[in-house]
């Protein structure tokens, strides 16, 4: 699956820049919805919140990134877009789960070694 969407993964400085960038939109989940899950939130909330932290690990880790980089964007961003209140927090994690749900998730990450080409080594061949 993610083969089809990425052509390869990327290493060296982008790959490092994707790998912050998962980092960074995973912790942020993880504190958010932490603050959130300790403060006795109604269930509908806990449901999303509990959620959120789930898919924070896997950015952090990079497993099924564009698909959970996809979700956290509708996550974050719908309420941007419907309340008068803004979280710039969540705009800003929004934005980068798309981008990340865009980019692919590097060459550090679970995606990659699931997902990435492998090299198959063929031994010489003998006359």
């Amino acid at each position: 699956m993610l083969r089809r969407l990425y052509s390869t993964f990327a290493g060296g400085w982008p790959g490092i820049g994707l790998l912050i960038l998962r980092l960074v939109v995973g912790w942020v989940l993880l504190l958010s919805t932490g603050l959130m899950l300790w403060s006795d939130p109604p269930p509908p909330m806990t449901l999303t919140s509990a959620s959120l932290a789930i898919f924070g690990l896997l950015l952090v880790a990079g497993l099924w990134t564009p698909v959970v980089g996809a979700v956290v964007a509708l996550i974050q961003i719908a309420p941007f877009l419907s309340v008068d209140e803004h979280s710039l927090v969540g705009l800003l994690a929004g934005t980068m789960a798309a981008a990340l749900a865009m980019l692919g998730p590097g060459r550090w990450s679970v995606d990659a070694r699931l997902f990435g080409w492998k090299r198959i080594d063929q031994p010489a061949h003998k006359k």
